[in-house]
């Protein structure tokens, strides 16, 4: 499942605020704020709709299994 700090990286490297991902998950501006700083921890759907919308703005996900410092994001290529 994603962590905060996926989500906060991930916003960085595609350079959507909050409002954007709000808007774009559909998922509350708190929910995205407070899950960010880890106040909460959303329930499984909306963390899954948070991560499908930044997939969706060229994000991938990387896991500890690929990453030895552990969970990560990257770009995916835009081409293909």
């Amino acid at each position: 499942m994603i962590t905060p700090a996926q989500c906060r990286a991930a916003r960085a490297l595609i350079e959507w605020p909050r409002e954007q991902l709000a808007e774009v998950s559909r998922v509350a501006l708190r929910t995205i704020v407070d899950f960010e700083r880890g106040a909460r921890s959303p329930r499984e759907v909306t963390l899954i709709a948070i991560q499908a919308a930044l997939e969706s703005g060229g994000i991938a996900f990387l896991d500890n299994g690929d990453v030895s410092s552990g969970p990560g994001v990257a770009l995916r290529d835009r081409q293909g």
